[in-house]
């Protein structure tokens, strides 16, 4: 591997993000519309600059003293003013249409890549003895397949990176924002550094869980709560045994303790395994979003609201 190759991701990424562009217009959108989610944004607020001054500078969510002033100030009844925050606020709600069609893309990508890793490391030695990413190391040769898959996954995460600014703004965007640096990071150093063994395992195996949570939302986005919560379900066991079972005691034994043992001590060891760190703290906020989801859905028997919501 060569440096220089980590910046041919950069025009692979802006190509992936004109291709998202296009694939949410002409095939997203249209499944949206299919299924029944509307092209059209919540009921507009009745404007009211009295109220709109309150909204923007004071509160979303009036108490009932401040309702009950209000109510004299304009004249109106306090349900009707209610009724307004509530539109109001939902106005400023992203549309069902936009989250379907960004979780679509990411369903289709996430599906996608992952597939053709587990095609890919199939037939590969460390996927079926994982001491195989240490043996011959530094001189191991980089296969074209190889390549193209840590180009492919290095440039969708620069996508994500920069596009994240114009998607819609969720609960976890900045736990998202140090994932994507952990993460371009990482493939970029085990590149670099021949360790692209290790780091196929690792890309594919966050994979595996991905596009399983973008087809539970896809499901919700379209009101198929049944086939929303056993996805949901599905999703939630592959992360759980991936990210908390398979990736700490396969993949960082390896690169913590099997690395060690057979090349021995090197300068990028801990840098490395710093930023694997950084992924496994962010698995473990994650599993708790998750099992706090699914703790609710066993109390109001369907999957509640993303905690990656709106905000």
């Amino acid at each position: 591997p060569r440096a220089r190759h980590i910046f041919s991701a950069f025009p692979v990424a802006a190509g992936i993000f004109s291709v998202r562009l296009l694939f949410e217009r002409f095939i997203a959108k249209p499944c949206a519309l299919h299924v029944g989610i509307q092209d059209s944004g919540p009921y507009p607020a009745q404007p009211n600059a009295i109220l709109e001054k309150v909204f923007i500078s004071i509160t979303k969510y009036p108490d009932e003293k401040r309702l009950e002033g209000l109510s004299k100030q304009l004249d109106w009844d306090v349900r009707k003013i209610q009724c307004w925050f509530r539109h109001r606020r939902n106005q400023d709600k992203p549309p069902t249409l936009t989250k379907f069609c960004e979780s679509m893309w990411r369903f289709t990508f996430y599906l996608s890549i992952f597939c053709y890793g587990i095609k890919f490391l199939w037939s590969s030695p460390w996927f079926w003895d994982i001491q195989q990413c240490w043996r011959g190391y530094p001189y191991q040769p980089l296969t074209s397949g190889l390549y193209y898959y840590y180009i492919m996954e290095l440039a969708f995460y620069w996508s994500l990176m920069f596009s994240q600014f114009i998607d819609i703004k969720r609960k976890d965007f900045l736990i998202m924002f140090v994932h994507h640096l952990a993460t371009i990071g990482l493939i970029t150093f085990s590149y670099i550094n021949n360790m692209v063994r290790v780091g196929t395992l690792i890309m594919c195996l966050h994979d595996a869980s991905d596009f399983l949570l973008e087809a539970a939302k896809l499901a919700n986005y379209a009101k198929y709560q049944r086939l929303c919560d056993t996805l949901f379900v599905i999703f939630s066991a592959v992360f759980v045994v991936t990210r908390l079972g398979i990736y700490p005691f396969w993949i960082l034994n390896t690169t913590f303790f099997e690395s060690w043992e057979m090349i021995g001590p090197y300068p990028s060891w801990w840098l490395f395994n710093g930023l694997l760190l950084i992924l496994q703290v962010l698995h473990i906020i994650w599993s708790y979003l998750i099992v706090r989801i699914a703790f609710k859905a066993l109390i109001r028997g369907k999957v509640s609201k993303d905690d990656r919501s709106d905000v």
